[in-house]
């Protein structure tokens, strides 16, 4: 299949809706970067793909063309359910928008999504994200990748979702109070420590002058 798609290509024929629906889901993580790039993104408007079982490269490839197959379909949930297919290869500002839009993504949908976009997600996009789905999320909070979101966030705004998730880091125990000192110079540093191997001489002759006293 990768040979019959790498000819196909190699003879000019483009990556058009036609070649995209004969090669389906089943084939899609086959095309390189080079044939992905040479997709129409308005043939993705004719297709249905699901990319999920791809390499992280295929999905964000996939995701620009999709971004831009139906970006002038900005009513929601209208593009969120035409981009739903490609949102493994979203990245964080995409998702941040995504949170304001009230699309009510499900849970099975947010764990799948590209770590790093996920990570940087703070919890109340998190809850924009997911909407009426928030609760969902308490049952995942154990498990990779809700269990790594929750111990870089903050439990206090974790805990403005209630919905029960800890884990997250507390606040206040990790400030260090350093005993603030004066800076010395130099010159007396020189000086304390001439003092310090001194000492025990100086010592000895008080000890030796008390004795004789």
């Amino acid at each position: 299949a990768s040979a019959a798609i790498k000819r196909y290509v190699e003879l000019g024929n483009a990556l058009n809706a036609t070649a995209l629906d004969a090669i389906g889901t089943r084939y899609v993580c086959l095309l390189n970067a080079t044939e992905l790039k040479a997709i129409e993104p308005s043939s993705l408007k004719l297709v249905s793909l699901n990319p999920s079982a791809c390499s992280q490269e295929t999905k964000d490839l996939l995701y620009e063309k999709a971004k831009e197959a139906f970006s002038a379909q900005h009513v929601f949930p209208a593009y969120y359910e035409l981009i739903l297919p490609y949102l493994e290869g979203a990245p964080g500002e995409d998702l941040k928008a995504l949170s304001q839009a009230n699309v009510n993504m499900n849970v099975s949908t947010f764990v799948r999504l590209r770590r790093d976009a996920l990570m940087s997600l703070t919890p109340p996009e998190v809850q924009g994200l997911l909407g009426m789905n928030l609760p969902d999320l308490a049952k995942w909070q154990y498990r990779s990748p809700v269990r790594e979101w929750i111990q870089v966030q903050k439990q206090s705004q974790l805990d403005q979702l209630h919905i029960g998730l800890t884990g997250g880091t507390q606040e206040g125990y990790i400030n260090l109070i350093t005993p603030k000192f004066p800076v010395l110079s130099s010159a007396p540093l020189g000086a304390m420590a001439m003092a310090l191997h001194l000492l025990p001489a100086l010592l000895l002759t008080l000890l030796m002058m008390s004795i004789l006293s």
